[in-house]
This record gives structure tokens, sequence and C-alpha cells, in this order.
């Protein structure tokens, strides 16, 4: 056996950051501009406030595939909406005890208040989650979602 076909590969998750077009979408643009470094594998969604992010846009990512799901909004006092990011708040408080009854991680679910200013706060949360899920490992929602689709191709 050859040194190269013994690699470890290591785990990857995929991670759907849905991003406020105000606030934390520009900072992950400037992240990128800046080329401060954070993880490939974060697909980001912009919204046009995080308080539209309901828990169905969250459940939706966990069944097709998602290890983890990021919510990125305004600080309170620079909401565009005025009020988006506090029902942000809110509706977080309650995605993570859906997500808890469906047996997914609270670990999983991440809500942070990042400006369009904090390009390199952006770059660290990113990382971070990044590492938290790695932990944690592939999401048992997405491993039954293969499981399932594995059994379907030997059935035909």
């Amino acid at each position: 056996m050859r040194p190269s076909d013994n690699k470890t590969t290591q785990f990857e998750p995929k991670i759907v950051a849905f991003c406020c077009n105000w606030c934390s979408y520009p900072a992950a643009d400037g992240a990128g501009v800046a080329r401060l470094q954070y993880p490939t594998n974060i697909r980001i969604v912009r919204v046009m406030c995080g308080g539209r992010v309901t828990p169905a846009f969250v459940l939706k990512a966990f069944e097709l595939g998602a290890d983890g799901v990021l919510v990125a909004t305004c600080h309170f006092e620079d909401c565009h909406y005025m009020f988006g990011a506090r029902k942000a708040a809110d509706v977080h408080k309650i995605t993570e005890k859906l997500t808890e009854m469906l047996g997914i991680e609270k670990e999983r679910l991440k809500l942070d208040w990042i400006s369009s200013a904090e390009a390199s706060k952006f770059a660290r949360v990113a990382q971070e989650f990044t590492d938290t899920i790695r932990k944690l490992g592939p999401s048992q929602i997405r491993k039954k979602t293969l499981d399932n689709l594995k059994a379907e191709k030997t059935h035909d």
C-alpha cells in the first residue's frame, strides 16, 4: 500500500450561513476582499433581513444536508428594518427548541450579530463555528438522508 492510500480524510462540514443583506453579507464580502481566511465550506444565503429567517429555512437546510446553520444579522441598534435583529433573536430561541426536539444538537445552530464593518469578526465566527461543527461530526439528519438514498439505490 502506498502512503497516499492511507490518508485519513478530515470531516469537512457543510454549513449554511443566512446573512443579512445590510450588515453580515457585506462583512462576508469584505472578508473576501481583504483576503481574510475563513472556511470555504460555508455557503452564504443572502436574505434581506436576518429577521426573515424562519425555522422552516433552518430545518430545510438541515434536511438538505447541512451539518450546521449560521444566522448572521445586524446589531440591534444598526438594523435597517429597526426590529429585524430582535426578531431574529426571538426566532432563534424557537428554532433551537425545534431542532433539539428533532434530535439536532443546539450547537449546530448559531446566531451572531455582525456589522458591515466587521469583516474580521465574520471570518473569526465562520472559523470558530466550522471548528465546532467539525468536532460534532456529520449531522444525524444528513446521515439518515444519505442512508435513505443508499437504501433506495439498492432497491432499484
